[in-house]
Formats: C-alpha cells, structure tokens, sequence
C-alpha cells in the first residue's frame, strides 16, 4: 500500500479450490498420431488390393483412424481430469483490491498525455 490517502487497498481471504488438469489438445493429438501409426501398419500389415493400391488404403484407414484416435484422446484426457478433481485441494488465497479515486487518476492520465507529447 503507498502513504496516498486517495488509495485504498482491501484485502479479502478466500478459499480456492486446485486442481491439475491435463491439456486435451495434446492428448488429442498424442492419440490421432499413434493410429497415424496405426494405419500405417495395418496398411501394409495385409497383401496388396489389385482394385486399390496402398497409398489409397492408408488414405481411407487413416480418415478413420485419425478421427478415433482424437476421441480416444479425448476420453483419457477427461478419464485424467475426473481422477484429477479427487485429488484437488482446497488453499486459502489472499485477494487484493486497490480502489483508486478520480482525482488521482487524472493526474495518471495527465501524466500519460505529457509523455505522448513529448514523444511526438
């Protein structure tokens, strides 16, 4: 807190609730690029078409795999979170709330309209 007598600063206790999370991007992603892999594999894994030839094979299985392996993704990321919010915690944070009054405000804008013109 500054000696102004225009400041005025009150500060509140609170009780805050932590958890950790995971990030469902990178679950999502972890997952469509193991069955990247995983249509690799299987195209290869079976003797050739002779109506379509491999690089349409992984095509059509990685449409289909990319799109499980995001959901799949997805569904550990949230199984992660659930078993996460068991173990959240509950802190006691301090808030901090700083009042300011007109008057001293404009002497900050005053202030701020003094070095825009200097710089111009």
């Amino acid at each position: 807190m500054s000696d102004n007598p225009e400041e005025q600063a009150t500060v509140t206790e609170s009780s805050v609730r932590v958890k950790r999370s995971p990030r469902y991007f990178r679950f999502m992603l972890a997952g469509a690029l193991v069955f990247v892999v995983v249509a690799l594999i299987l195209t290869f894994a079976f003797p050739p078409n002779p109506t379509y030839d491999r690089g349409t094979v992984f095509g059509f299985l990685l449409l289909f795999c990319v799109v499980v392996g995001v959901a799949l993704g997805a569904f550990v990321a949230l199984l992660i979170d659930r078993s996460s919010t068991r173990r959240a915690r509950t802190v006691l944070a301090d808030r901090l709330d700083v009042h300011v009054t007109h008057s001293e405000s404009a002497a900050v804008d005053e202030a701020s309209d003094t070095h825009k013109s200097i710089e111009n």
